[in-house]
């Protein structure tokens, strides 16, 4: 497969490609997976309106809706990520600024989706 980068460029690494296209493909993906997800989450919500927390709770008991929302909750943190990333590259100039809110909101990410992923776990497994 040709490249539109020249030998060098590609030798050291450099040029306006790098990493940006698999990062765009994988924000466009995450993107398009969250429409369906989203719709399901809707109508979901919509479906348990005026509902109490034990009928909430034996409807999230049931594998199919937990693994929808595990799944759901995961691609929102990724594309969150993703997202915050690319605001962070593009507006952010200071190297140490940049690199210290890149790690925080990875962490934040990554703490944030373990934790809602883990709450509907417990709630499947009957723990709450």
């Amino acid at each position: 497969m040709s490249s539109i980068r020249s030998s060098l460029a590609s030798a050291r690494g450099l040029g306006s490609a790098k990493t940006g296209v698999s990062h765009w493909w994988a924000q466009r993906v995450s993107a398009v997976a969250l429409v369906p997800l989203t719709l399901w989450f809707v109508a979901c919500l919509a479906s348990q309106l005026g509902a109490d927390y034990s009928s909430v709770t034996d409807w999230l008991s049931s594998p199919l809706q937990a693994s929808l929302l595990a799944i759901y909750l995961a691609a929102i943190f990724y594309h969150s990520q993703l997202g915050l990333q690319v605001v962070v590259e593009d507006y952010i100039h200071h190297e140490g600024l940049k690199m210290g809110l890149l790690i925080t909101f990875q962490l934040v990410n990554i703490i944030l989706a373990v934790a809602a992923i883990f709450s509907v776990i417990m709630i499947l497994v009957g723990a709450a």
